[in-house]
């Protein structure tokens, strides 16, 4: 009778379809380009027969998508993922979650704020946890958009209208002016716990069973690129950075961080590379492991 019950448990783990995965591209890219997410989505697909993999468009259309990477207010996109995933049956008992850039920080902003259905592994590449203090580069051909994000950014990060407007803006967090940002940032000033802390999102974000954060050694995209593993320059300067495990975050457990590490939850992996440049090999071998 035991060796019935082990026989049919091993055939059922066998024949279980494969925990989904849900992309979310970054900063200038769309939900389906063959260079950028179908290519990953191609990847992921080719090395797991049967997973379901779906990549997430805000808008109707890749030009919508593409715009609102810059152009929508980042917590009304929050809850159109949120309602989004909601819906699709497929995700109904779990997924796994890939964020490209500021996509990373999106997905954290997910699993704090709807953990219905759960992601289990959040993977974040090169997203900016503790936000950006320069915009070095813009990403796409799009020289006219490029443009327009400079404009508003030198018209004032915190001014209300860009603040509700500019995507970029919204995870902007200047170390010369900290009781600013934390005052007037509309969104990364609250899922850090800056302010107010809500013990729902340190519940959420430990339910997760892995929390992977790669960062780019070589990034010149993101500055700092510590923020990439929730690191950040020290207040009151943009020269010195305070190590995550240095931090109020960590050390006062305002996410649960330290306890998930504690666990051997947390993930801090590297590439040697620009901004989301990594080999396949990289991947194959550091996170594919991860969505099996």
């Amino acid at each position: 009778m035991l060796r019935f019950l082990v026989g049919a448990t091993l055939l059922a783990l066998a024949s279980a379809d494969p925990i989904p995965t849900v992309i979310w591209h970054g900063m200038g890219d769309t939900c389906c380009l063959p260079i950028s997410m179908g290519r990953i989505k191609k990847m992921v697909e080719d090395k797991i027969p049967g997973i379901y993999v779906k990549s997430i468009r805000i808008g109707a259309n890749e030009e919508e998508d593409f715009l609102f990477s810059y152009f929508k207010n980042v917590n009304d996109q929050i809850d159109i993922v949120c309602k989004d995933i909601g819906a699709d049956p497929k995700l109904a008992n779990g997924f796994n979650a890939m964020g490209f850039s500021q996509g990373g920080q999106f997905w954290r902003a997910i699993a704090q704020r709807c953990p219905s259905p759960p992601i289990k592994n959040l993977i974040s590449f090169g997203g900016q946890h503790q936000g950006v203090f320069g915009f070095p580069r813009c990403p796409g051909n799009n020289s006219i958009v490029c443009d327009e994000v400079r404009r508003l950014l030198n018209l004032g990060v915190y001014v209300s209208f860009v603040q509700n407007n500019l995507v970029q803006a919204e995870f902007w967090q200047d170390p010369l002016n900290e009781d600013e940002y934390r005052n007037k940032s509309v969104f990364l000033a609250d899922i850090n716990q800056e302010n107010v802390k809500n013990l729902k999102y340190k519940e959420n974000l430990m339910k997760l069973t892995n929390f992977v954060m790669v960062k780019f050694l070589k990034d010149t995209m993101v500055q700092p690129n510590d923020s990439e593993w929730f690191s950040f320059y020290k207040p009151g300067q943009d020269k010195v950075v305070v190590p995550l495990k240095d931090s109020p975050l960590y050390t006062e457990d305002w996410l649960g961080l330290k306890e998930m590490d504690a666990a051997g939850k947390l993930h801090f992996l590297s590439s040697d590379g620009d901004h989301l440049q990594f080999t396949d090999d990289w991947f194959y071998e550091n996170i594919l492991p991860f969505l099996k």
